[in-house]
């Protein structure tokens, strides 16, 4: 991009991650938000629905359909998976010179069998979705740069691979012995109205959901196999708990022969030196959620288990920023030319 502001579409921003795009954005000295979209609360203001932005002039909220396209440098699509393909198509043909970062799950897997196979129908936009780069940064920087499409991971999927992949590619953990461990806050499941996500209903326990059929599984079997290169098929159960944010995977991993928990720990370490993101914890130590509510940040831990061939990792994000918004930022950062930091490095909210 030139010296002049980048303008920012925001598609679904009565979401949260919608909203958390908003908030990140209106401190981004880069650009300008000029389109907000809505179904539902089309025709009301940011404030009426998120009241935490009152203070701010921002556009008020209109359907797709009445988005200038013309006016648009980038647009983020913060829609429910099954719905991006068709609007981004659209977008495509109408306004070819758009880039695009995508929140939902419609561009991540790559094979479009696995795509249909997770999500139950074919795939409505094959070029593209062949087209899309899969948006870790940390691992697909250099393509990000050059993309049209970005694929922004899941949130439980970029909590879990963070630590994993450069386990894998450094043949320092079995890829057969992977056990993912995670709890979500609340926010994972969307701001739609659902009897399960209510109060009563979230508060004072927690459970499993999606016990071996969850849908992340296909962004982990894709990343790890690429890594491995060969098919990897991991352990992972989700849980509900009841917080609002945040994102907690405990990983048990089986290391080769004389690398145990400081082998796991340099890898990680190197791999991360100098990656503004991640941070490793000094071996032993162990993250919690609040060290990165609020931030971009990833956390990772590295512990001895009691076996010497076991080791336990633990890795934390927000999953409305590193686990979507903040990710997304950072690849709209990527893609435009500007520093990946800009305008998402703050520290995390605590107390």
């Amino acid at each position: 991009m030139t010296d002049s502001k980048a303008r920012i579409a925001i598609l679904g921003a009565s979401g949260y991650t919608g909203a958390e795009l908003v908030r990140l954005l209106v401190r981004h000295p880069r650009v300008e938000i000029v389109a907000l979209t809505a179904d539902r609360k089309a025709g009301q203001s940011m404030a009426e629905v998120f009241p935490q932005f009152a203070p701010l002039h921002l556009p008020t909220l209109i359907t797709i359909d009445e988005v200038n396209w013309s006016g648009v440098d980038l647009a983020f699509c913060a829609l429910p998976h099954g719905t991006t393909q068709q609007v981004i198509k659209r977008v495509f043909e109408s306004a070819p010179h758009i880039k695009m970062v995508d929140l939902s799950a419609d561009f991540r897997l790559r094979d479009p069998g696995a795509y249909e196979q997770w999500y139950g129908h074919p795939h409505q936009a094959l070029e593209l979705q062949q087209e899309a780069v899969y948006g870790v940064v940390e691992l697909y920087r250099d393509d990000i740069r050059k993309a049209r499409l970005v694929a922004n991971p899941g949130c439980y999927t970029t909590t879990a691979i963070l630590p994993v992949v450069p386990l894998i590619e450094a043949g320092a953990i079995d890829p057969e012995h992977i056990v993912i461990d995670a709890k979500s806050g609340v926010t994972g499941a969307g701001r739609s109205a659902k009897e399960s996500l209510l109060y009563t209903e979230v508060t004072d326990g927690m459970h499993a959901y999606g016990v071996g059929s969850h849908r992340h599984m296909a962004e982990l079997d894709q990343e790890f196999s690429k890594a491995a290169g060969r098919a990897v098929v991991p352990s992972f159960t989700p849980h509900l708990i009841p917080m609002s944010r945040g994102i907690y995977a405990t990983i048990y991993v089986k290391t080769g022969p004389g690398i145990g928990a400081e082998g796991v720990h340099r890898v990680l370490s190197d791999f991360y030196k100098g990656q503004p993101f991640v941070h490793v914890l000094p071996l032993g130590q162990i993250p919690q959620s609040r060290f990165v509510k609020g931030s971009n940040m990833a956390f990772i831990g590295v512990v001895k288990d009691r076996a010497a061939d076991r080791v336990i990792v633990i890795s934390t994000t927000d999953n409305l920023v590193k686990g979507a918004s903040g990710q997304a930022v950072q690849n709209m950062n990527l893609v435009l030319g500007y520093p990946e930091t800009m305008g998402i490095d703050q520290i995390a909210m605590f107390p």
